[in-house]
């Protein structure tokens, strides 16, 4: 019997729609409310959401200094159908969302959002939130639910279907040898905004990042446990450990945003069915936390037998090289002598190269240089010394050949290259130093002997003809007429500028570039200060704001496809086109991808301060 109920309210409500036809939007006032929990705890992440029933212009959020933004805002749009007596009317909902996490204990007020509706700014109302300490009941419910992968407060588990897992190439290697480590994350649902909570920290160990754009994640296909899943690098490390045995590694924890399907129930009420069909909502997004595996490794020391007394610490494969530019000068000429060590290992801690030099030759601080390479299977490369000698007395003298000691992991000892030995002629030079000789190394730490006397002046002093006065010249009368004719240009610019000022759209286009600019200073005050959070959300308002003005387009309505159609309208090149879509949405993923470094953050600014300047240029 509920059932045929059921269905004759379904058809009523269907023949309503199709016979009235009365189709109204609701005639309620604008409200633009905002809400959030009122009690946080530190730590917590939690909501902060903005709702306005119409559609809005220019959302401003308030500062939010005193909590981490995660995301946002993000904006949503809802809508809700009513029957009421045979007419149906639409409500149409905007929502924007912050992520938000928090930080100290006290009490906080959160300013008023605004916003503008048909010209008319409006306002929200201001929040209070207070945040209390976490109690240790709940930190370890937290630690339990990081370690089971499954969400907080969250009936979802998901621990077989996204977690975090460290990866070493050994775990027994030898001080100073380059272990490999990989963070890796498995997951076979969607995924986002990955946001480390927790590092990977590497107590004892030399340590080099080898991936080469941290926003973008090698991913592969791997069968683990039976099972494929995509495989996401999210962290990847050279390591050399500095010291010898049991050596733990702590788990690296981050937090992650995965799509899983909605599981709520359906209504038995088919008329109720058919406006809340899960179809239309069969996913949620909901925060997942992971946490690595911990690692222990054993580090060998270096086998003290047959250890030269030269060796410095050098581990892994290496070739040892030395050149010199010439054997035979004069006395105060120069010589460059340079040694190079190149390989596999630990070649960016080689610092120094032990060289006996003839006690009648000036020697300057090494050039040092080096051009290294952070490949997926490690650190290679090599690192250059550029010695400057200058013999201030004629004779003949040797360098002696220069001992390069390291340990060869492949033969399990210790391994000594030489270099040549190089005998030099040096003849009596006639005492100038202009004979001296550059090449590589810094001439300002050249010293010179001997100087010419240099003449006290040069110049012209500049005499001045007597009898010539200032007062009663013909400059002075002009310039008597100066103030009168800067104040009538002035009122001709004055009135100009109030003409152009009557036209918004005008405003709004001439002031697109300058409201960027300062945006961008803002952004780059945030990069000085490594504000990670802050910077991108001024670089991104900055870009999105300068279409907006520029073309007088609703925030609300842009989007990619619109930019992209109004810039082909202005025949804007279609490289430039490109180039802006890339800015935008590098800017947007290095916003929420993790581990972001200040390298990232530098290009970012590069290339929205690029890409402004050259379309600035074509729409001109």
């Amino acid at each position: 019997m509920p059932f045929v109920i059921g269905m004759y309210k379904f058809i009523t409500g269907i023949l309503s729609i199709l016979l009235l036809g009365s189709v109204q939007l609701a005639g309620q006032d604008v409200t633009f409310k905002a809400s959030s929990k009122n009690v946080v705890r530190t730590g917590e992440r939690f909501q902060l959401t903005y709702s306005i029933n119409a559609e809005g212009q220019n959302f401003r959020g308030p500062d939010l200094k005193d909590f981490r933004v995660l995301s946002g805002p993000s904006t949503s749009q809802s809508s809700r159908i009513e029957i009421i007596n045979g007419n149906v009317s639409q409500r149409v909902d905007y929502t924007f969302t912050y992520v938000i996490q928090a930080g100290e204990e006290g009490i906080f007020d959160i300013e008023p959002a605004r916003i503008t509706v048909d010209g008319k700014t409006i306002e929200s109302n201001p929040i209070k939130i207070q945040v209390v300490k976490s109690s240790s009941q709940q930190q370890g419910a937290q630690q339990g639910g990081s370690q089971r992968g499954t969400p907080q407060g969250s009936q979802d588990d998901l621990s077989n279907d996204v977690f975090l897992k460290a990866v070493v190439d050994k775990t027994t290697p030898y001080q100073g040898e380059q272990v490999i480590i990989t963070y890796k994350l498995y997951f076979r649902i969607n995924i986002s905004n990955l946001i480390f909570d927790k590092e990977p920290s590497f107590k004892g160990f030399w340590v080099d990042d080898l991936l080469e754009n941290p926003q973008k994640f090698t991913q592969y296909q791997e069968t683990y446990n039976g099972q494929l899943y995509q495989v996401a690098e999210v962290r990847k490390f050279a390591l050399f450990p500095q010291q010898n045995g049991k050596v733990e590694i702590q788990p690296a924890k981050l937090t992650c945003q995965a799509q899983v399907q909605n599981k709520n129930s359906r209504s038995r009420d088919p008329f109720d069915s058919f406006f809340n069909d899960p179809f239309f909502n069969r996913f949620k997004t909901i925060e997942v936390p992971l946490s690595s595996n911990g690692i222990t490794m054993n580090i060998k020391p270096l086998p003290a037998s047959g250890k030269p007394a030269d060796f410095s610490g050098a581990v892994g494969n290496f070739d040892f090289s030395s050149s010199i530019d010439r054997t035979s000068l004069k006395a105060n000429e120069a010589i460059n002598l340079k040694f190079t060590v190149s390989g596999t290992g630990n070649v960016e801690l080689v610092d120094k190269i032990n060289v006996k030099f003839p006690p009648d030759f000036e020697v300057y601080d090494p050039k040092i240089s080096k051009n290294i390479n952070d490949g997926q299977r490690g650190i290679s490369g090599k690192k250059t010394f550029e010695y400057l000698l200058i013999p201030r007395t004629e004779g003949e003298f040797t360098i002696d050949p220069v001992n390069f000691v390291y340990f060869d992991l492949n033969k399990k000892q210790y391994v000594t290259l030489k270099t040549p030995e190089y005998n030099i002629s040096v003849a009596k030079g006639d005492g100038s130093a202009a004979n001296v000789t550059y090449s590589g190394v810094n001439r300002s730490d050249i010293q010179y002997i001997g100087s010419d006397i240099r003449h006290i002046k040069t110049t012209n002093p500049g005499l001045i003809v007597t009898g010539n006065y200032f007062f009663g010249s013909t400059l002075f009368y002009l310039l008597l007429l100066v103030p009168f004719a800067l104040f009538i240009l002035f009122t001709i610019i004055w009135k100009n500028e109030l003409k152009k000022r009557s036209n918004m759209a005008l405003m709004r286009n001439r002031k697109a570039t300058s409201i960027a600019r300062k945006r961008m200073k803002k952004a780059e005050s945030f990069m000085k200060e490594n504000n990670k959070d802050s910077f991108y959300v001024e670089v991104s308002q900055a870009l999105w704001g300068y279409l907006s003005d520029k073309f007088s387009i609703p925030m609300a309505n842009l989007s990619m496809d619109t930019v992209s159609e109004t810039l082909q309208q202005k025949e804007v090149k279609e490289e430039t086109i490109k180039q802006f879509m890339d800015t935008l949405n590098n800017c947007e993923f290095a916003r929420f991808a993790p581990g972001e470094s200040h390298g990232t953050m530098e290009n970012i600014y590069n290339e929205a301060v690029n890409i402004i300047t050259l379309m600035e240029k074509e729409l001109k």
